[in-house]
């Protein structure tokens, strides 16, 4: 039997959730199902190649499929991170490599993969909260500048009393947004600036290393840290599942 990644409890709140938002059947076998791509996402492992143990690999790809275009995996991860200290936010931007496998989508989108200089990738751009936890995320092809969704990653997380980022979002216009929020940003300037960091916070600038270490749980995941899925669609779904298991213990341990 592969390994799985579900006690009673973490599947008894999850199923709870899953079947309140009304867009889902209570059946007995989307735990095996829930596994089965929990395990894909785990080993990046082709859908073909998923064990028996959890059933036709094709029912977990058209159930995880059809959860994907019905919201079910995001609705989840809001649920679980509705509550979260927002005192600091901290936002910052990672490249991920883009498998040829994710090549290919019938679509006439971009599908969040880019061009860059290590070949086809995409980016997320995530803003964790004061616990080191996710709270947004989005996702751009691997040559955007992160300061382009740095407004947008603001509007979509809860509101802080300070953002954190580092020299990536040096930009004057992204700091007058932010404080006319009444958020105070602590932004360092790039080197050969004229205004300097002499009002710089280093001591919380330090603690920025809660948004890397984000980055570093969810790309223990294999189908997170390379990316296999065509869709920007279903690839954010697997970002979703990821950041639900990194809040679950949270609610049920």
């Amino acid at each position: 039997m592969p390994r799985l990644m579900l006690t009673d409890q973490r599947w008894q709140k999850l199923s709870r959730l899953m079947y309140q938002s009304g867009r889902i059947y209570n059946k007995p076998g989307h735990r095996m199902t829930l596994e089965g791509i929990l395990y894909r996402m785990r080993t990046g492992c082709p859908w073909r190649d998923l064990p028996r143990e959890f059933g036709q690999w094709s029912t977990v790809f058209r159930r995880f499929n059809l959860w994907s275009k019905k919201g079910i995996l995001e609705r989840l991860f809001k649920a679980l991170s509705r509550n979260t200290d927002m005192e600091w936010l901290f936002i910052d931007g990672s490249i991920v490599k883009a498998h040829q496998h994710s090549a290919g989508a019938a679509s006439s989108k971009c599908e969040a993969i880019g061009q860059s200089r290590g070949g086809h990738s995409t980016k997320i751009h995530l803003a964790v909260g004061s616990y080191g936890l996710p709270v947004h995320v989005e996702l751009s092809g691997g040559q955007v500048n992160d300061v382009v969704h740095a407004q947008s990653l603001i509007e979509g997380a809860p509101i802080a009393d300070k953002v954190i980022a580092d020299k990536g979002y040096d930009s004057d216009v992204f700091r007058n947004d932010v404080a006319s929020q009444g958020v105070k940003p602590v932004i360092p300037r790039r080197k050969h600036s004229r205004v300097g960091n002499e009002n710089m916070d280093w001591c919380l600038y330090r603690y920025r290393h809660l948004v890397e270490n984000a980055f570093a749980r969810i790309k223990h995941f294999r189908a997170i840290a390379t990316r296999y899925d065509k869709l920007e669609r279903n690839y954010h779904s697997m970002l979703m599942l990821a950041f639900t298991m990194m809040w679950l213990p949270m609610w049920a341990d």
